[in-house]
């Protein structure tokens, strides 16, 4: 897996993932400190030209940093429950295709404390390179689960006492739901939302009120925004 971009690097580096190569532009400082710090944990380092990024990088938004890394590593739905302290929030996201959503969705889990995040395997966007640089790196902390089935997972979750919540337009205002104790909150897909199937195995749906011409946001903006709730509500 090829990951770009300074910060998602760094994040790598800090968390320990294997990095068999990484190629940065000489002369920018921050980007040749990074190519240290790998190389003390067993990458190799090239130093290269603008150009010469600019060819290896699939983006050609590289900021001077191009690593090779092993692949993403999935987490089983067992680890996020298990992994989590106290309460518990998990997003589960019902066929989303953009890795830009997902990526800042994974920033967005990871800022605001939940369990992780669960995905589908098929009609829906991989933990792929793009994700992890638009994550800024937050993909190294938060457990994704991808899984074949997110309805069965909605059951298992319910067979545990979580509250589970589809966010769509025609629910009721996020802030007067009830989002104490364990909570799960999906969301789906860009265009479509949440199936008919999840939203009738959910225990209810919520929305986030809005008073413009627009009538919905962008998935991952809606998922900070819950995840917000979320921890407010526990703030009091």
């Amino acid at each position: 897996m090829i990951v770009e971009g300074k910060n998602a690097v760094k994040e790598l580096i800090k968390a320990g993932r294997t990095i068999d190569k990484i190629c940065v532009q000489k002369g920018d400082k921050m980007a040749e400190s990074l190519a240290f710090a790998a190389k003390e944990k067993g990458a190799k380092a090239v130093f290269c030209t603008k150009e010469n990024l600019d060819k290896l990088s699939p983006s050609g938004k590289h900021q001077g940093v191009v690593a090779y890394t092993t692949d993403f590593t999935y987490s089983d739905v067992d680890d996020i429950l298990a992994g989590a302290e106290g309460t518990r929030l998990v997003v589960i996201l019902d066929g989303v295709e953009d890795p830009h959503n997902l990526g800042s969705i994974l920033r967005s889990a990871e800022c605001l404390g939940a369990a992780g995040v669960i995905i589908g395997k098929h009609r829906a966007v991989p933990v792929n390179d793009t994700v992890i640089k638009t994550s800024c790196g937050a993909s190294e902390y938060v457990k994704v689960a991808r899984v074949t089935n997110i309805n069965d997972v909605i059951r298992d979750l319910k067979e545990l006492f979580f509250k589970v919540y589809a966010m769509d337009m025609d629910g009721k205002d996020i802030a007067a739901a009830d989002l104490s104790g364990d909570v799960a909150l999906v969301l789906g897909a860009e265009g479509s939302g949440v199936s008919a199937l999840t939203k009738k195995l959910s225990d209810g749906c919520v929305r986030i009120p809005m008073t413009g011409e627009i009538s919905s946001m962008n998935v991952s903006v809606a998922a900070g925004i819950g995840m917000y709730e979320y921890t407010r509500q526990r703030k009091g």
